[in-house]
């Protein structure tokens, strides 16, 4: 089974699956009026699709309420948020470690090393891995016992994806970690067996894409990455 991606911005992506519409971690949603070439959630162009959409944090580059007001006008939409979200009516919530199983998906929950939760998502014959804020969050400066736990909590958490194949993972890529950019993707990539990855999490600083890309560390797997960098980019897997 294959699917569509489109870049929103920063972590926000949008998937079409063979019967479904993903929306993972969409809040900047101007300029009002555009569509999916823009970058933009536009529910006229989603009015007969099954849309189901992802919130992995109450971060505002993650989330924004409004997410719950684009099902107006949709057939079926539905929303999962990470329950440091403030509960909204109907909202699917869903806590770190916990499986949700629908009809129609399976959903498993990791920890984040920051806020809410990643997902990892079983749906139309893929296996979507979205890590939200879980990541080697390594900053320099920080005390050695504060970076050391945070290689330990991560590293916990990636091990409790148990080597599964994942077809598309969006994982971040942040360039204010400096040299240390890496240290998640990087391993994950190298326990996980994940067939495509999608760097995120880089804001305007799409400069870290092509840092990654041409770093000797990713030589392993720099042919599974996949550059998403402008929004309303698209791709085919």
């Amino acid at each position: 089974m294959g699917a569509t991606i489109w870049y929103l911005y920063h972590s926000g992506f949008a998937l079409r699956t063979e019967g479904h519409f993903l929306i993972f971690d969409y809040w900047k949603m101007d300029p009002r009026g555009g569509g999916l070439a823009q970058g933009v959630i536009n529910p006229a162009e989603l009015a007969d699709l099954d849309v189901i959409a992802f919130a992995s944090h109450a971060h505002g580059d993650h989330y924004s309420p409004e997410l719950l007001r684009l099902g107006e006008g949709i057939a079926r939409y539905r929303v999962v948020l990470s329950d440091d979200i403030r509960p909204a009516p109907g909202a699917l919530m869903v806590g770190p470690g916990q499986r949700l199983e629908q009809p129609d998906f399976v959903l498993e929950t990791l920890d984040s090393t920051d806020e809410g939760v990643a997902f990892l998502l079983e749906i139309d014959g893929l296996r979507i891995y979205h890590a939200g804020d879980l990541n080697w969050w390594h900053w320099e400066g920080e005390p050695e016992p504060y970076n050391t736990g945070m290689k330990e909590k991560y590293q916990a958490q990636i091990a409790k994806l148990g080597g599964r194949p994942i077809d598309l993972a969006f994982v971040p890529v942040d360039p204010r970690l400096g040299e240390q950019y890496l240290l998640g993707i990087d391993h994950l990539m190298r326990t996980q067996g994940v067939r495509c990855v999608v760097p995120m999490h880089f804001g305007d600083d799409v400069s870290v894409v092509d840092r990654l890309l041409r770093d000797p560390q990713s030589a392993p797997y720099r042919d599974r990455v996949l550059a998403l960098t402008a929004r309303g980019q698209s791709a085919t897997i």
